[in-house]
């Protein structure tokens, strides 16, 4: 699927054959080239301008709708449609295209057919309506009906419905998947966690064995590891709780045939589920809580590689976080731009996660690092028991705070104990543990342990705001 609205594609790979031949080629090419191509290969140039009209919105929408479903891709191809008149529509490399469909080609190509309220190109099939016959559109009815005076649009409205509109002016770009640049797992926030949420929880509905995953969101809690597992299960993946290539497109896959994507007759894509949460950049001169938990990251980052320097955890993105941005794209290899795009986002979460997955600290008065994992009510697990346990050291200094018991599970108790820690802190009070607020319990556990404690009621670290999700 792909992340946000559609765009009309730069290019389309064309499989030269039918999906299951294995020993034809591949071609690129570009779209409007393609679309001129197939419209040339089925339509006649001397048909009504309306009717012409009529069969490339069809055209278009058709093969938007194979390349924003992936519908090969989710298959394991390598291709994005093919030739084969039986699955897509026609392609001939090396075909000639007549002058009026090129023209008109030209003109409408960042166009296509959706229903209201839905996000996904409108499966536009289609025949040519003589010798074959089908529920979508008829190409030689598209004359008949031209030359009774229909305009393209009613045209597509006699055979895909009332309910469909024209969505114009649609920005040509590079076609991009969804798919995250490394597997997503327990702690991870991004939106292409909620992407795949939303997708277990519509598959959840005809497979009711996968557990609901009630806080739909960008971070990947218990709920989501707990419904990612069943459907592995379920669909004989490996179970491991962490969505992988081949577990992603395999939700897609699912996802797409529950929804019947690749019918006229879908249930589609709402707007609301690709509308993104997080930015997909931060950059240097942004301040706040997103700033805040990059440069703790950072800093977790710092301790073991040199690369990065240790910054202040200000909230603002100044000189120093972009030396530090820059030292991780250094590591892995990316272009060191010192702004936080999605890849070193990425590269972030991995070597954090890496960090923290081969700490073994038989040091107790040393806390673990930050797992990743947002802890709120509910959640339960050894990262909640540790988070007890510190609160129980530093319940000891400080008269206001009650330590919960330590049961590994986030009660009432422990979520009123963090919420008179972040008051205490200087944290937005949220009764949430994320990063900035296990960073500032950690220290302080420590601090008491060492025998360094501040007196009641003092706390020495800095003031942060928290993460709100």
């Amino acid at each position: 699927m792909a992340e946000l609205l559609p765009v009309i594609p730069e290019k389309i790979t064309v499989h030269l054959g039918a999906s299951s031949d294995k020993n034809v080629e591949n071609v690129t090419v570009s779209f409007p080239d393609y679309v001129k191509n197939c419209a040339s290969c089925e339509i006649y140039p001397t048909w009504p301008e309306q009717s012409i009209r009529a069969n490339l919105y069809a055209i278009i929408s058709f093969a938007m709708n194979r390349i924003y479903t992936e519908f090969y891709r989710t298959r394991g191809y390598d291709f994005d449609i093919t030739n084969n008149t039986s699955e897509d529509q026609s392609y001939i490399r090396g075909h000639s295209t007549f002058e009026p469909i090129s023209r008109i080609t030209d003109e409408i190509f960042n166009s296509y057919i959706r229903r209201p309220g839905r996000a996904d190109p409108l499966f536009a099939s289609y025949c040519n309506g003589t010798t074959t016959t089908c529920d979508g559109l008829s190409q030689w009815g598209t004359v008949t009906l031209a030359q009774n005076g229909y305009s393209a649009f009613e045209i597509l409205k006699f055979y895909y419905g009332q309910d469909i509109e024209l969505v114009t002016d649609v920005p040509v770009g590079k076609f991009r998947s969804a798919i995250p640049p490394m597997p997503l797992r327990l702690g991870i926030a991004d939106d292409a966690v909620r992407f795949a949420e939303l997708r277990l929880n519509r598959i959840g509905k005809n497979y009711p064995a996968i557990p609901k995953i009630a806080n739909v969101n960008i971070v990947f809690t218990q709920e989501t590891e707990s419904a990612v597992s069943e459907f592995q299960r379920i669909f004989g993946l490996p179970v491991t709780g962490v969505i992988d290539i081949p577990t992603w497109y395999r939700i897609q896959f699912i996802y797409s045939g529950v929804k019947r994507l690749n019918e006229v007759e879908s249930e589609g894509i709402s707007l609301d589920e690709v509308s993104l949460q997080l930015p997909t950049e931060v950059y240097p001169g942004q301040t706040g809580i997103i700033v805040s938990v990059l440069q703790y990251y950072l800093n977790s980052i710092g301790l073991y590689y040199a690369e990065v320097p240790n910054i202040p955890v200000d909230g603002i993105y100044g000189p120093l976080t972009e030396q530090a941005v820059r030292g991780v794209q250094g590591l892995f290899g990316l272009e060191q731009t010192g702004i936080t795009d999605r890849e070193t986002v990425f590269a972030i979460y991995d070597v954090y996660f890496g960090i923290v997955d081969n700490m073994q600290s038989a040091d107790v008065t040393v806390a673990a690092p930050y797992s990743g994992q947002l802890l709120s009510a509910g959640s339960s697990g050894i990262e909640v028991e540790r988070l007890q346990y510190y609160i129980g050291v530093i319940a000891d200094v400080y008269d206001s705070v009650t330590a919960p018991a330590i049961t590994g599970v986030y009660d009432a108790a422990t979520e009123a104990a963090v919420s008179e820690m972040q008051s205490i802190f200087g944290i937005d009070v949220t009764g949430i543990t994320g990063p900035i607020t296990w960073d500032a319990i950690k220290g302080e556990f420590e601090l008491i342990s060492d025998g360094q404690s501040f007196n009641n009621g003092q706390y020495g670290g800095d003031i942060y705001g928290e993460v709100s999700v």
